[in-house]
């Protein structure tokens, strides 16, 4: 049996290439990916000029701005970072069949009896460069015998341990020495001084039976082990790999537990670890060949039902529901029309597929002819059976009015889109515009939890303040001029004051406290208007509102 071997593929600068990617200077660019954490915005991905400037990830963002004040910042996105690994790990597969997701910038390929195809090991990692080189990224792979081995090579391969400074030996220097040892430890209060980044020639292949000797210098953070034990080895002399494995286990494992050597046996291959690869996303799909062209909407609707029939046979046969659907036309000239169709429920009925299809048949141009068409599922959801949709309560219940609510939905989305309807849920706010989020309705339930009730009424239209003209007074009735109408007052009841939440930091309230005021006009209109304080900016009286 071939001796297994794994590939660590570690992308350092993920979050900001994703971004870069379309950039035609990329390099050259001043860039920074940004997160909040702990009420503080930090780095989580830097370009490769701002890595060589000193930036780094989990840098406050105040201190990188300080050292480049011209460095350009973009929120982070989690989930597109998420969709953009998993297509990148779909890339890797033509590397590897067995390729798995490690953590949020990293990719781990089984690539036992793979190389040899590739001209070994050193032209694989050498074609994976070239090819991340074209998409616009950086990678540092690792290759070992183990899941533990090859992900310590990837990222510290070629790295130095860095110097510990503790408080505890700063106290012990001698006074002479004691103010520059503490300026050395601006980086963390008792921990490690930075290990400078490098750069991707720092890739490693470590052969079969030699790991040991590879891991020996790396230091003990290639371990996977946190870092408040990294920190307390590294006060006791242990910061290396091959300084850990030195000391007796069991005084090891009594100390700082369990996890300390299994890490180790892991990455040298004592204890095994398995790897698991990523399960590609369920996809159903069938087609139907025709012996003779077609064009009539009579011969598609017919084609539609069949194919219909077919693929819900086939998700139901796993348990799937359709949530997304694709239909191809292969024309006889080669062309090819597709009309795609979003569900607001996963379904797996005929009947609920074809009408929704038979809506977007106008939109295929038929040409000289169909030869064949194709229907497959983009996205799929597991199928739930809920009370009243089941047994002798089909078609009755709240179940059965969810189905009829998101059938409903998904027609009219089929021709306004799904993002067009949307639906309302209460939020925790006293700030009017605040007091209701708005949610798609094809991805959100109806709203269970109970709307709170305002101390005062509130208008049924409300928009952005927009300025009126009028005597800067207190005296509500005075005529006003609005839309480039004046409007005289009737009546009016108020004031109620609103203050702004002042933890936020919101541009619409600026100009501070506000007094809102229901007022009548003589034409009859009802207008929500306030008098802004003055906060930030000038205050002055405006217009927000309408009632019924």
């Amino acid at each position: 049996m071939p001796t297994r071997r794994i590939l660590s593929i570690w992308f350092p600068r993920l979050g900001a290439e994703r971004l870069l990617r379309r950039v035609t200077d990329p390099d050259t660019r001043l860039f920074a990916v940004v997160s909040a954490e702990a009420q503080d915005q930090v780095l989580t991905s830097v370009s490769l000029r701002a890595e060589a400037l000193g930036l780094k990830p989990g840098q406050p963002l105040r201190t990188a701005q300080a050292l480049c004040p011209d460095l350009i910042t973009r929120p982070r996105n989690r989930a597109a970072e998420a969709a953009f690994l998993a297509a990148l790990g779909r890339w890797a597969g033509r590397f590897s069949p067995l390729v798995g997701i490690e953590g949020t910038a990293g990719l781990l390929l089984d690539v036992t009896g793979c190389a040899h195809l590739f001209g070994g090991e050193a032209g694989l990692i050498a074609t994976l460069r070239a090819e991340a080189g074209d998409l616009g990224l950086s990678l540092r792979c690792g290759l070992a015998d183990t899941v533990g081995g090859a992900w310590a090579l990837a990222r510290y391969a070629g790295q130095g341990v860095a110097a510990q400074r503790s408080g505890d030996a700063i106290d012990q220097e001698a006074r002479a020495t004691r103010s520059r040892a503490a300026k050395r430890r601006h980086w963390e209060r008792g921990g490690a001084a930075p290990v400078v980044p490098v750069g991707a020639e720092a890739d490693e292949i470590a052969p079969p039976g030699h790991l040991p000797d590879r891991l020996a210098p790396l230091p003990v953070a290639a371990l996977r082990l946190p870092p408040v034990v990294v920190a307390d080895l590294a006060r006791l002399g242990l910061r290396r790999i091959g300084d850990l494995a030195a000391q007796p286990r069991a005084s090891l494992a009594r100390r700082f537990g369990p996890e300390v050597m299994l890490r180790l046996d892991q990455a040298l291959g004592h204890v095994p670890e398995p790897m698991s690869p990523s399960a590609p996303a369920p996809r159903f799909a069938t087609r139907l060949s025709l012996p003779d062209p077609i064009g009539l909407r009579g011969d598609l609707e017919a084609a539609v039902c069949r194919l219909t029939e077919r693929l819900c046979l086939l998700l139901q046969a796993k348990g799937q529901g359709a949530r997304h659907l694709r239909l191809e036309a292969y024309r006889a000239d080669g062309g090819l029309q597709a009309v795609e169709v979003r569900l607001a429920r996963a379904v797996d009925q005929p009947e609920a597929m074809r009408p929704l299809l038979e809506m977007q048949l106008d939109r295929i141009d038929a040409g000289f002819g169909i030869d064949m068409l194709r229907l497959e599922t983009i996205v799929t959801a597991r199928m739930e059976t809920r009370q009243g949709e089941s047994g002798l309560g089909r078609g009755r219940g709240p179940g059965a009015q969810e189905a009829a609510l998101a059938d409903l939905i998904t027609r009219l989305g089929g021709r306004i889109g799904l993002e067009a309807i949307t639906r309302r849920h209460p939020a925790e706010s006293h700030i009017p515009e605040k007091s209701a989020l708005t949610l798609a309705a094809a991805w959100s339930e109806p709203a269970t939890a109970p709307w709170p009730t305002p101390e005062a009424r509130r208008p049924l239209l409300i928009w952005s303040p927009e300025a009126i003209t009028r005597p800067e007074t207190g005296d509500i009735t005075l005529p006003f001029r609005w839309r480039g109408r004046v409007h005289e007052v009737a009546g009016a009841s108020g004031p109620e004051r609103i203050a702004p939440e002042w933890w936020l930091e919101d541009p619409a309230w600026r100009s501070g406290v506000r007094d809102y005021w229901q007022v009548v006009t003589t034409r009859g209109e009802r207008l929500w208007l306030f008098r802004a304080h003055g906060g930030q900016i000038s205050g002055g009286w405006f217009c927000q509102g309408r009632f019924a």
